[in-house]
């Protein structure tokens, strides 16, 4: 059987076992966190992450390589019925379980994006949106944070996607105000340092949650609104990642933690202070230098933003990706921290070799049953390291079995597109 075949195959049963798990009740369509486990917290039922909103981006995937079945246009249909339902009054608008990933998924689906744009320009404030899931000890409830995936640089990626120029210009001000000068360029925290209830140790200054994706979103905003402004703000981001980079890697790779003044860099990290994949790692930075040679950006700390691009993902393959090198390396199958997001990225990016590599290694850590198919990662530090098996898009099943059916379906190269936010 070929590789794509096997893709193919291992996909179609991995997307089965998702469906299976597939439950309904009076508010529509829901999806177990783990398989067969029961609801999932009411905050992340609709989510991008592990919820129907993340169903959606896997439907909008499964589109593109094959015509719906009659059961996955009755899931479509309820998810984008309900997902327009929630926006009447949800108060979330975070990527990962907010209005921001909702307008993602609406799209994915065929579906206006109105609803979600429309409320969360009615939750804004003057400082930002607020942030609902993380309270006390670290913030205040409520306090607006300002990354890609919890924050105002997410709300910036989902009005550029969903093309609203009103909401796309007030994101990209307040998160063109909350830039912080540095020796190299400027930075981007997760929440701002006057904000926090307890000092800051350290800041990530990846994709998820740090310079890379505010940039990353600034700089995608100023190609959208005719705002050379606001690609030079990600510019001079870009510059300061390049400055704190690690040097003894061979390519670009930024560490996931960098201390706050008086704290021990040593203490700034789990054992592991380069992370490879999508959310702390160069396989999502290179994103930001895709983004900015979009812009027309001629140079990012004298090198094209095209050759940054290319040092991230260098030192990926260099990494030791997609092995099991030792524990807490490499350890996760998925989109955010895993080898699903790196093989999206390199697979956009037009390297298929090492892309069908990861897709053959998905492949073989699959547990197969009866026609069905799921991942279980891994977290050494636990007493029971194996974990249940996730369902949804970021750290489960639904995620994986998108990235096979997509890698499958793609004969060779493709031209890369925009970036999308987490998955």
């Amino acid at each position: 059987m070929s590789s794509a075949d096997r893709c193919r195959v291992t996909g179609e049963a991995g997307w089965r076992w998702v469906l299976d798990q597939v439950r309904y009740d009076d508010g529509g369509p829901w999806i177990p966190e783990y398989g067969d486990g029961g609801p999932p917290e009411a905050a992340y039922r609709f989510g991008t992450h592990s919820g129907t909103g993340g169903l959606a981006l896997a439907l909008g995937v499964v589109a593109t390589t094959r015509d719906w079945t009659e059961e996955e246009a009755r899931l479509a249909a309820a998810i984008g019925d309900q997902l327009v339902a929630r926006a009447a009054t949800a108060g979330d608008a975070t990527y990962f379980d907010g209005l921001a990933g909702d307008v993602h998924a609406l799209l994915a689906l065929g579906r206006s994006p109105q609803p979600a744009l429309d409320r969360l320009h009615a939750i804004g404030t003057d400082a930002g949106w607020p942030q609902l899931s993380t309270a006390a000890p670290t913030v205040a409830p409520g306090t607006p944070f300002l990354d890609l995936t919890l924050g105002t640089a997410g709300v910036l990626d989902a009005a550029v996607a969903g093309g609203d120029v009103a909401l796309a210009t007030r994101a990209a001000e307040l998160l063109a105000a909350q830039a912080q000068p540095r020796p190299d360029g400027l930075a981007w925290l997760m929440v701002a340092d006057e904000l926090r209830l307890l000092p800051r140790r350290a800041e990530m200054p990846n994709l998820s949650h740090g310079t890379a994706g505010a940039a990353l979103a600034l700089a995608s905003a100023g190609s959208f609104l005719g705002r050379p402004d606001l690609v030079d703000l990600a510019c001079r981001g870009a510059e300061h990642l390049v400055a704190i980079r690690d040097r003894s890697v061979d390519g670009l790779a930024i560490p996931h933690l960098v201390a706050s003044p008086g704290l021990d860099p040593a203490d700034a990290h789990d054992g592991e202070p380069l992370k490879w994949g999508w959310c702390h790692g160069p396989t999502g930075t290179s994103l930001l230098f895709a983004a900015l040679d979009r812009a027309g950006v001629a140079s990012v700390a004298g090198q094209l933003p095209d050759a940054w691009r290319a040092d991230c993902l260098r030192a990926v393959r260099g990494s030791g990706v997609p092995d099991r090198l030792r524990p807490g390396f490499w350890d996760n199958d998925g989109r955010c921290c895993g080898t699903t997001g790196v093989g999206e990225v390199f697979l956009d990016a037009g390297d298929r070799d090492f892309a069908v590599r990861l897709g053959d290694a998905l492949v073989d850590r699959a547990v197969v049953d009866g026609g069905r198919a799921y991942w279980r990662f891994v977290e050494h530090r636990s007493p029971e390291p194996l974990l249940p098996p996730g369902v949804g898009w970021m750290q489960g099943t639904a995620g994986i079995a998108a990235y096979l059916l997509r890698l499958a379906a793609q004969p060779g190269p493709t031209e890369l597109s925009r970036p999308r936010p987490p998955g």
